[in-house]
């Protein structure tokens, strides 16, 4: 059974870091590409980043580059979102999603969130002084 699990949420002050974790359970998440998104009160879910099978390639959303790092750590099957200099208009729950299909998504299409089909509960992160 294929689960994902996030962590790392909480409240920081503008500027502040935190490190955002994905756990998966149920499949090899080497083999998928996964995606990070978030939803703000009141506005549609945004791609923050994805990162593709086998590591090949790894996207951005324009409001994050230069702040936010996605990384894999296969040993432990779990995607990391480290997200630095952070902003109020950060503010948001955050969710990782995987693909379904192994070896599939390759391109910048892996910040869309229609071509996910499993997704963890969500995080919330929290910007404010």
């Amino acid at each position: 059974q294929v689960q994902l699990v996030e962590s790392g949420g909480g409240l920081v002050q503008p500027g502040g870091s935190l490190r955002l974790s994905c756990a998966a359970s149920g499949f090899t998440l080497d083999y998928y590409a996964i995606g990070w998104f978030r939803q703000a009160p009141g506005k549609e879910r945004e791609g923050v980043s994805c990162i593709t099978h086998s590591d090949i390639s790894t996207y951005y959303a324009d409001s994050v580059k230069g702040r936010f790092t996605i990384s894999r750590d296969n040993a432990k099957n779990t995607v990391y979102l480290q997200m630095n200099s952070l902003k109020p208009e950060d503010t948001a729950v955050y969710y990782c999603a995987a693909d379904a299909y192994a070896f599939r998504l390759t391109g910048s299409d892996c910040l869309n969130s229609s071509e996910y089909d499993y997704w963890g509960q969500g995080t919330q992160v929290t910007v404010s002084s």
